[in-house]
């Protein structure tokens, strides 16, 4: 499967960078209820900061953000799982396509966070040139308006009436 494709099945909710479960079971050739019942009998394996269940209100979100279909329409709220959780689904499930895809995915996930540390690093960048750019058009400012205020002072004087011889 192609990393772009498993990229773009990977979300941002509260923060983190997850995949849900009906695209993960897609990916692995599952049915998303297996999916679910594997993870529910070894739910030992997936603390919190590995897989939780999405909210209605995420969920109705996310759809209008995303643009999917209902999926059948959803008794129970997807499992979002971070890459920590699509690792330990390897443990869960033990077929080989579920393996090669957990290779892909965490795969899909290291270039994705390179990604984000190259951009940080070039947003930095760009911040400082800002910041001394910022600093040189404030000199070069402040140099034209004390020109003008000389020339208006000296215009000014010279429009003055003399008095006296």
């Amino acid at each position: 499967m192609k990393l772009q494709l498993i990229q773009s099945k990977i979300y941002v909710i509260r923060g983190q960078k997850v995949m849900f479960d009906f695209d993960l079971a897609e990916m692995y050739g599952t049915e998303t209820k297996r999916l679910k019942e594997a993870v529910r009998r070894n739910i030992e394996r997936f603390p919190d900061d590995f897989m939780f269940e999405i909210t209605k209100r995420e969920y109705e979100y996310l759809r209008t953000q995303i643009a999917s279909s209902n999926h059948g329409g959803l008794r129970y709220m997807p499992f979002a799982f971070t890459e920590q959780g699509v690792a330990m689904l390897s443990s869960v499930l033990r077929s080989k396509k579920a393996i090669e895809m957990n290779i892909a995915i965490i795969r899909a996930f290291v270039v994705l966070r390179q990604y984000l540390l190259d951009y940080k690093d070039l947003k930095e960048h760009i911040e400082k040139l800002e910041n001394e750019m910022n600093l040189k058009f404030q000199d070069i400012h402040q140099a034209i308006n004390y020109l003008l205020k000389k020339d208006k002072l000296e215009i000014s004087q010279t429009n003055r009436r003399k008095i006296g011889y």
